[in-house]
């Protein structure tokens, strides 16, 4: 069942959860009293900054940092020579995936070669920032330069430059033993794909390619750390897991993670780009080196030109289909950018390419190439934008060519319960289809288009979500209210949908409930803030804990009236005497008891879910106009349609599939990374372009709401699905309006005139005979 939620203070099943209460952390983000990472000041602090490589690809011959460490200031200069060594074989496991720890060191400082520009090679610590930067000037660097590669199927060339010496080709988990610049290839295999392509009426079939875009965080990197001479390391960081940056900081150090200790920042935005780690190990080791405390700030060029941005990628699928629409077959290749070190998602987008529909038979083939570009990182539904744009411009293709309207089209083939996808999957109660139902009867969609040029287009988009580990802490005040204690950055409004479930379970308002986010010392090992698990996992730990609470407390309401446990009954936020129903005491009014009855009540809540093949679906509605003189789009009209599970809290779900929409608008039309010779030619905001209020208009959202059958209150993560699609439902309306099928992005100006230009001359040929 689905329920359209709006606008309500409530969804009629819950007191708490579905209200729009007022977000914890409010009044500090507006007051500007919320510290971030930027924010850390401490006794003694000095400054560090770190010298870059200008080339792409170069091998190091040397490095003279004699003139750096003389500069009267400077009080340590490092370079990977300061780095433990690691085997070359030994991996990292971290939630985004496994890594070689060579490899993540490499990424830190620089060793034998630099693979992109803006790779760390050297880092000093000095008494102030001019000074510091005045160091890097004096740091003498002998490069051998090196024939770059990087776009991604050149790289995946037998001719093309190798980045490194020991890679060699994982096929389908076994290796090779050859070396490559494809780091891997995985397969997914469903059917017989063959016969399903013999048995189609209609086949259709392209290429695509899509540029590297970054995540547009507005707060930049940073790290602040002190190394005590106990050896004991805090880092004081901006980071989306806190726990990650731990593990991550102390296998590159070769330290014990019981020896960092790492205090998570508010955080300027992340959405995924600040999972890795890039600035904490150089400042600890800056700070081991001087005995100070050391922080360490990005510039925004070193960023863009430094940090993971999304994977560039060429994508090609073929679909079947029969003449009545239904889907036969599916293949699709898809090559991801890793940038130098293996580890892009190309795996998330082979399971996310063919997730929203029903197809029996299927293949796809996955490809991890490096090349001369900073590593990737995820992205707000790593992998699924750029295979979405493939799939969702194929149907529009076979909705086109049969006259149907797209939206049936997708609803006869939509994935449901017991639908199997390509990688084995089994989907258990879903929401895809009621997306589309929506959809199918918004008034959006059923709105008439009233000027020329414009075109509406539709897309359905999908996101698997994740479960993974999360740890809370509840401690019971006397004055009623509960401090709750959790390990998941706050970077969508996690504080208050966490806080809300543990009141609901309790009947507290939300408002009695202070949520906060600890630090590696305080709080027990939770996973990053990422995969759009934090309101699912975090809150289910916040719902076990509010179990345990309410567990503790029947007990010593038993205590109170000298009664037995079985003799206590919950009900609706009180305390209640089962055989003398006279007695009742509110939680507030027992909490005040507590001194008295034994002490504190601390409840924990520590869960490791299995997030099922559920996910979260969702559709999108847009509008645009294009001028053919210009090639430029004007969104008119945009409309995300998700199903949310159950919406905790409806207005940051209204928020997430918002942000994930502006967001997709921009990858779809202007967004890319720009190189010329391997350099980056846009690495600021100025000509690294975002949607800004002026370029999109107000996003209609629609909450669907098909509980996720494994969750406590049916939750389904949101923060991700809704940048899928974006991209595929403006290349489809394009087509609707000007009768042109563009296959790159971002689709800018140039490329729409071209394709117009291109349309006008063959339309010409074919009238002249």
């Amino acid at each position: 069942m689905s329920n359209a939620s709006k606008n309500g203070n409530g969804n009629g099943k819950y007191k708490v959860i579905g209200t729009r209460p007022i977000r914890h952390d409010g009044v500090d983000k507006v007051t500007g009293r919320a510290a971030y990472g930027i924010d850390t000041h401490l006794g003694g602090m000095l400054y560090g900054q770190i010298l870059r490589s200008p080339h792409p690809y170069a091998r190091i011959r040397g490095i003279d940092t004699s003139k750096a460490k003389a500069l009267k200031g400077v009080r340590a200069v490092i370079t990977a020579a300061d780095l433990p060594p690691s085997e070359a074989d030994e991996v990292l496991n971290l939630v985004e995936g496994s890594f070689r720890l060579k490899d993540l060191r490499s990424n830190i400082l620089a060793d034998e070669k630099v693979f992109y520009q803006g790779h760390s090679v050297a880092a000093v610590a000095a008494t102030n920032l001019h000074i510091a930067e005045e160091a890097l000037q004096l740091i003498e660097v002998d490069y051998e330069i090196l024939p770059h590669v990087d776009d991604v199927v050149a790289a995946m060339r037998d001719d093309a430059p190798l980045l490194h010496e020991d890679l060699t080709t994982k096929e389908f988990g076994e290796d090779t033993g050859k070396n490559s610049n494809i780091a891997s290839h995985i397969q997914f295999k469903l059917g017989d794909l063959e016969k399903g392509f013999a048995e189609s009426d209609i086949i259709v079939e392209e290429e695509f390619e899509t540029a590297s875009v970054h995540q547009g965080y507005i707060e930049s990197h940073n790290a602040t750390a002190e190394w005590k001479t106990d050896g004991q390391l805090t880092v004081w960081t901006s980071t989306q897991g806190a726990f990650g940056v731990q593990k991550q900081t102390a296998a590159i150090l070769g330290l014990p993670v019981s020896k960092v200790r790492v205090v998570p920042m508010e955080i300027g935005g992340g959405f995924g780009g600040k999972i890795p780690v890039y600035l904490a190990p150089q400042a600890a080791i800056l700070s081991k080196k001087c005995g100070h405390p050391v922080k360490i700030v990005m510039t925004r060029a070193d960023v863009f030109r430094s940090t993971g941005p999304t994977p560039s990628s060429y994508v090609k699928v073929k679909l079947g289909a029969d003449n009545s629409g239904k889907l036969l077959a599916a293949q699709a290749t898809i090559a991801f950018a890793a940038g130098a070190f293996p580890g892009s998602p190309v795996g998330a987008g082979a399971v996310c390419v063919l997730s929203c529909y029903a197809i029996p038979n299927g293949l796809v083939d996955g490809y991890d190439v490096v090349l001369n570009r900073p590593r990737s990182a995820a992205y707000r539904a790593p992998g699924s934008t750029q295979v979405n744009l493939a799939v969702e411009t194929l149907m529009d293709e076979i909705a086109v060519k049969l006259g149907m309207d797209p939206i049936e089209l997708r609803l006869l083939n939509a994935a449901e319960e017991g639908t199997r996808r390509v990688d084995g999957a089994v989907y258990p109660v879903v929401g895809c289809r009621e997306t589309l139902e929506q959809t199918k009867v918004h008034e959006h969609y059923l709105a008439p288009l009233s000027g020329p040029h414009q075109g509406r287009g539709v897309a359905t988009g999908f996101w698997m979500n994740a479960g993974l580990k999360s740890t809370v802490t509840a401690n019971v005040n006397e004055d009623g209210t509960v401090n709750l204690m959790e390990g998941s950055t706050d970077i969508g409004g996690s504080r208050a949908s966490i806080a809300m479930q543990f009141a609901e379970v309790l009947g507290l308002p939300a408002e009695a409930v202070n949520p906060m986010v600890g630090d590696t010392a305080s709080v027990g090992y939770t996973e990053l803030t990422g995969g759009s698990r934090v309101t699912f996992a975090t809150g289910w730990a916040a719902y076990e804990a509010a179990q345990e609470v309410k567990k503790i407390l029947i007990g010593k309401a038993a205590l109170y009236w000298e009664t037995t446990e079985d003799e206590v009954r919950f009900e609706e936020g009180d305390f209640v005497h089962s055989t003398d129903p006279e007695k009742r005491l509110t939680f507030k009014e027992l909490a005040g008891h507590l001194v008295d009855l034994g002490g504190p009540v601390v409840g924990t809540g520590a869960v490791d879910p299995n997030s099922g093949v559920g996910g979260s679906f969702t559709t999108c509605i847009a509008d645009v106009e294009v001028d053919p003189e210009t090639g430029k789009i004007k969104i008119l009209r945009f409309t995300m349609i998700q199903d949310a599970g159950t919406a905790i809290h409806p207005s940051y779900v209204e928020g997430q599939m918002q942000g994930g929409s502006v967001q997709g608008i921009g990858w779809a039309l202007n967004e890319e990374y720009f190189y010329n010779e391997g350099r980056m030619q846009n690495a600021s905001f100025l000509d690294y372009r975002i949607p800004t209020c002026l370029d999109v208009p107000m996003i209609e959202t629609v909450i669907v709401e098909v509980p996720h059958p494994d969750h406590p209150f049916g939750v389904r993560g949101v923060g991700e699905a809704s940048i899928a699609p974006p991209p595929a439902a403006i290349a489809n309306a394009i087509y609707d309006a000007v009768g042109i099928r563009l296959h790159e992005l971002p689709m800018r100006p140039d490329r729409v005139l071209a394709a117009c230009l291109a349309k006008e001359e063959a339309e010409a040929a074919t009238a002249n005979g």
